[in-house]
């Protein structure tokens, strides 16, 4: 693992790789107290030509400090950090498994551990690294999953950090989680305010590709509007999409009510969520308990479709991520 100490007096001290071990931290540590942490979730890949590849790092180290600075944790030289995990991958390269089985994922985690009871910023803070290998296949994307709507339940909010990547935006989460998983499906679609604007899909950001009102093929995701996590698949979707040019490309809110009309016309092509640990994942049902209390059962042509898009972006990543396609969104770890 990687680890790294901060306090307010002397800055930054020296970083370290050393074998796995438990941290030392005092009961009164904020962390505990005040949820003064936050996490990043990233992985390395193992390509056909045996090289370990990294999808994107600078990204989710952007975002790492736009949670740090949110919290209230003390920033770091983004180029550094890279630097300090690419020697750690160098350590536990062994542990990437070849691209025929899965990945390593990798944790980044930052603690405010100052010993002191008190809502207050932490004066001390600790920013480590662990990895472990993860199966998954590159070979298609995950199976399709079915989702519970509750507009009862809110995972952010504005003003909120629901765009930041902390513990404490999943915390509220499990209870909901729990209860789809009582119903036979896999997640929960989360909604926000009384339009039921569709925000996110579990932990992943959410896409529609739809035919709108002219007859045009669009993709749509909601935007980054302070409730939404910037994801770093999102983005590459966003940016592929557009590459492309091949339909139209918005931001913008759909919500409950515009999904069902979109279902009624015929007009829903394809449903998907992405994130780190998934990728992509097709969504082929939601349950939506309606202002009255009503369960709605929506079923999804996403699985209907001949070439659909959301397995062709799988397919474009897993090209770079294995090493198949040289793009700059690789990083090789060397």
């Amino acid at each position: 693992m990687f680890e790294c100490y901060w306090n307010d007096e002397t800055g930054w001290l020296k970083p370290r790789i050393s074998p796995l071990h438990n941290l030392n931290l005092h009961p009164a540590a904020k962390v505990f107290h005040y949820g003064q942490e936050l996490f990043e979730g990233m992985k390395a890949y193992k390509g056909v030509d045996g090289k370990i590849r990294l999808f994107r790092p600078n990204l989710n180290i952007n975002r790492l400090l736009g949670s740090a600075e949110r919290v209230g944790l003390p920033l770091f030289d983004g180029e550094e950090f890279l630097q300090c995990l690419v020697q750690l991958l160098k350590v536990d390269s062994d542990w990437v498994p070849p691209f025929t089985s899965g990945s390593l994922y990798i944790r980044p985690t930052f603690l405010g551990i100052e010993p002191r009871l008190g809502v207050g910023r932490s004066l001390n803070a600790v920013l480590y690294i662990i990895c472990s290998p993860v199966e998954g296949s590159f070979s298609q994307s995950a199976k399709p999953i079915q989702l519970l709507a509750d507009p009862k339940y809110v995972r952010a909010w504005p003003g909120g950090t629901g765009d930041k990547k902390i513990g404490a935006n999943y915390a509220s989460t499990l209870v909901v989680q729990k209860e789809a998983e009582r119903m036979g499906l896999q997640q929960v679609l989360w909604l926000f305010g009384p339009e039921h604007r569709i925000t996110e899909a579990g932990t992943s950001n959410i896409f529609f590709l739809i035919r709108n009102e002219d007859g045009c093929l669009e993709l749509i995701t909601p935007p980054l509007n302070g409730i939404i996590l910037p994801g770093i698949n999102r983005q590459s979707i966003l940016d592929l999409a557009r590459y492309w040019n091949e339909f139209k490309v918005s931001e913008r809110e759909l919500t409950m009510a515009e999904l069902q009309d979109l279902l009624r016309q015929n007009r829903l092509v394809e449903m998907f969520g992405c994130g780190t640990s998934s990728t992509i994942v097709p969504i082929e049902r939601i349950v939506f308990k309606d202002p009255s209390g009503t369960l709605v059962d929506l079923h999804l042509p996403t699985m209907k479709q001949r070439n659909p898009l959301f397995q062709r972006i799988f397919q474009f990543f897993v090209d770079i991520q294995l090493g198949r396609q040289k793009h700059d969104w690789a990083i090789e770890v060397q």
